[in-house]
């Protein structure tokens, strides 16, 4: 027993010494699901970055004479009806996928975070009229926005990056703006604004650093409906087009064929699938690690 009590002493000796980060990375590594997450997401990163080196085939190589063939020694995910290596397409459309999530979380995060930071900062009339803008965007059928860009100014990769990320930051910049209402009327932001801080040096150096949780936990929730709504696009022909591939124009074209050739819809579709699960977990296990009640209250 009193063994027991010093390890238990000894540790939360340095459990205190450690800063807030390596704290929430502490509580994080406990939640297995999670760290399993993370790092399926960093391989899938990384076969991403290094396709051009890594896949078989180009994804422009077809086999006509082939044709759709299923799995073997020489297309280990079999071919399309175009003689076209599954798992090159899988591993290049994973490019485009990720990239497109990414780019347009990155879109909405900047959006998202400037404008809640503003609105909840300033206050008054002026979070009165910007909140107001938010609640008539999202009034507005943005899936019908997106799809009137991509038919009057055609199929460009930036322009699904802005009007997906333009999309998205809305609910971004509400969960902003509740944080830094929270935090604004903190005791060492007031000490901050005494010391004669301007309102920059304040936001950038109290307010943010003390938000970024929420945030992060929200970008892990926003990269799967970002990648989603990429899927719905392409499978609705306005997404990235032949010969390039993403994981929603290959479950496009495994529906059109799934009675005749299964392969073409389960292997894109379990890909895309394990990612989306990945990223959720990972942002669940986020939420914890970064908010210590949500484990107390267990």
């Amino acid at each position: 027993m009193a063994t027991d009590s010093l390890q238990n002493d000894h540790d939360l000796i340095f459990q205190q010494g450690r800063s807030p980060w390596q704290d929430a990375w502490y509580r994080l590594k406990q939640n297995k699901l999670s760290i399993i997450s993370l790092n399926f997401l960093i391989l899938m990163v990384v076969i991403a970055l290094i396709t051009p080196w890594l896949a078989p085939y180009g994804y422009e190589t077809q086999d006509l004479a082939l044709g759709a063939s299923g799995p073997s020694i020489q297309h280990w995910l079999g071919t399309d009806i175009h003689g076209r290596d599954l798992m090159t397409r899988l591993m290049y459309g994973g490019r485009i996928s990720l990239l497109v999530g990414f780019a347009a979380t990155a879109v909405s995060l900047v959006v998202g975070v400037l404008w809640g930071t503003i609105a909840g900062y300033v206050g008054g009339l002026t979070d009165t009229i910007m909140m107001r803008i938010v609640d008539i965007l999202y009034a507005l059928p943005f899936m019908i926005f997106i799809i009137l860009l991509m038919v009057v100014f055609g199929r460009s990769l930036l322009l699904l990056f802005l009007a997906i990320g333009l999309m998205e930051w809305l609910t971004m910049a509400r969960i902003v703006r509740t944080q830094v209402m929270t935090v604004r009327n903190q005791e060492f932001v007031s000490a901050a604004i005494v010391t004669g801080l301007s309102h920059w040096q304040v936001i950038s150096h109290h307010i943010i650093p003390n938000i970024i949780g929420p945030v992060i936990v929200y970008i892990t929730l926003t990269i799967p409906s970002v990648m989603l709504l990429e899927a719905f696009l392409s499978f609705l022909g306005l997404g990235i087009q032949p010969p390039q591939s993403s994981w929603g124009v290959l479950i496009s074209g495994g529906v059109e064929t799934m009675e005749e050739y299964p392969w073409l819809l389960i292997f894109p579709g379990l890909t895309l699938s394990a990612t989306l699960f990945a990223l959720n977990f990972l942002g669940d296990g986020l939420r914890d690690a970064l908010d210590p009640r949500a484990i107390s209250d267990r």
